[in-house]
């Protein structure tokens, strides 16, 4: 994102602190993020593939991801 303002013309509305704090939050968990991801694609660009062996299958992901999201969500009577 461009480090400008924005032009006399077009007045930007302010957050309130609050909202601008969690903003930050936010866009500091999604940078970590692509920095993990992007840490993962220099190991295989540099090592190559792992081995089948080594990875979990997509189905075991999958259903724990499942599990996980189920035990967040409050049961219904």
């Amino acid at each position: 994102m461009s480090e400008q303002p924005a032009p006399a013309d077009h007045a930007r509305q302010q957050l309130e602190p609050a909202a601008a704090d969690g903003l930050r939050a936010y866009a500091a968990q999604t940078r970590e993020r692509a920095d993990q991801f992007a840490a993962v694609l220099e190991d295989i660009a540099a090592n190559g593939l792992p081995s089948v062996e080594d990875c979990t299958p997509w189905e075991e992901l999958r259903e724990a991801h499942l599990a996980r999201l189920a035990s967040q969500r409050p049961a219904v009577a």
